[in-house]
């Protein structure tokens, strides 16, 4: 993590955004398998040697899932900036018996993401920073030629969008794959389920909710020893330059599935929200709840919420309601109305191991799975709400995508940093 990722002009990557493609849709490429492969991971051949770009929680257990979910899969490096971060992984690796790499193999500092990278013998990058360094990483990964597993979401503003978009064609021309830790595209159930809407079972749709309600998260008090920026980054849930907000960060799930459902991104975005309970300094510049209503371009309506907030009603769901029935809980395997139909969730997969193992059968297959277009539009849905939220102010598709605003400090260094900006909706500019 050395350098933030430099700016692109505002319109440059819009063709690429809006170009269509004839790569692979991951669930179409795993629904085409479920006969031959139902609940099976991939077989081993064509070594995965992972680059491990990121070692907290996430990379560590993505790391686990990738050696999980098929054979002949091993870890051959590993980078992060902290290194009792590295460490920790180091031993909850060994504690779930998987080897890590020799030391000559890991790394610490802004750059480490880059020495992972230059390893001739990685062909497999796991990227689970900081959202706010995932195009960067992204960029140098398909760059160097690497197939990437990258956590969502992708970005944090539009240019890192953009960013990403670029990465995502250069990764098309290079034929590697990509894959996005949106699991829910890899639920034999929710593929079962979205295709018999797509098919006309609920008839054209009309309404959709969205929601991720939950209860506070963690929180690390902030030692002498630490610059702001190292505080920052070891609470990056609560900065928008690294999080995205968690609108972003974490609802991005929903809002993806509710994507997907409508074959569309929406094309206007109104919100509102606040920091109603989070309001010490330590909690840093994000709100603490959102309502958004998100337009589509055939008129349908979303209601999206989420909530980080503890004592209240907790609720993580998508639901949809079309012309002929309803499918409500997406997530419920069932719909109701004039073709109603339901699906055994016995026969449902273990996600988060699952979207390895398609990614790795389709770099095997030679038929690299790339699911960064759809993941990218996912991340600026949650962009253009946040946006939308911050100033009280609707907020356009293409307004999100073309904003100039880059959220990421420079230099990118230890040392001091301005105290972050709380948005004002009503002050806050659309920028």
């Amino acid at each position: 993590m050395t350098q933030p990722n430099d700016t692109n002009k505002a319109g440059a990557s819009r063709r690429v955004f809006l170009k269509t493609s004839a790569v692979i849709a991951a669930g179409a490429a795993v629904a085409s398998r479920l006969d031959i492969l139902p609940r099976a991971y991939a077989e081993g051949k064509d070594e995965i040697r992972i680059g491990l770009i990121g070692c907290g929680g996430r990379g560590t257990g993505a790391t686990m899932n990738a050696i999980q979910s098929s054979q002949n899969v091993k870890l051959v490096a590993m980078g992060d900036l902290f290194p009792d971060r590295l460490t920790g992984s180091q031993n909850e690796l060994k504690k779930n018996s998987v080897t890590p790499p020799d030391a000559d193999h890991c790394f610490t500092g802004f750059d480490a993401y880059q020495k992972v990278l230059a390893l001739a013998d990685v062909n497999y990058a796991i990227l689970a920073t900081p959202p706010g360094f995932r195009s960067l990483h992204l960029k140098a990964a398909v760059k160097a030629g690497k197939n990437v597993f990258a956590e969502k979401p992708v970005a944090v503003d539009g240019p890192t969008v953009r960013a990403c978009l670029e990465a995502y064609q250069e990764a098309l021309d290079k034929k590697l794959a990509v894959g996005v830790g949106t699991q829910r595209r890899h639920s034999f159930g929710y593929q079962e389920t979205i295709k018999r809407i797509h098919d006309g079972a609920i008839g054209d749709i009309v309404s959709a909710r969205a929601y991720w309600n939950q209860g506070g998260l963690w929180h690390h008090g902030r030692e002498e020893k630490w610059t702001d920026m190292e505080w920052q980054i070891r609470n990056w849930l609560y900065f928008t330059w690294l999080s995205g907000d968690h609108i972003c960060e974490q609802h991005v799930h929903n809002l993806d599935v509710i994507n997907w459902v409508m074959n569309a991104h929406p094309k206007r975005a109104l919100g509102l929200g606040g920091r109603q309970v989070r309001t010490d300094p330590k909690f840093g510049n994000v709100f603490d709840h959102f309502a958004i209503e998100y337009e589509y371009p055939n008129g349908a309506r979303m209601a999206s919420m989420c909530r980080q907030i503890d004592g209240c009603d907790g609720n993580v769901s998508e639901h949809v309601a079309g012309t002929k029935g309803v499918c409500s809980p997406i997530g419920g395997y069932a719909i109701t109305g004039e073709q109603p139909w339901s699906f055994d969730k016995k026969k449902d997969c273990a996600h988060y191991v699952q979207e390895h193992a398609d990614l790795i059968a389709s770099i095997r297959a030679g038929q690299p799975i790339n699911e960064m277009k759809n993941v990218a539009e996912s991340t600026l849905t949650a962009i253009m709400g946040r946006m939308s939220t911050y100033t009280g102010k609707a907020v356009t598709w293409e307004e999100a995508l073309n904003s100039t605003t880059v959220l990421m400090p420079q230099p990118m260094e230890f040392g001091a940093l301005p105290a972050p900006v709380i948005a004002v909706p009503g002050q806050t500019k659309i920028v």
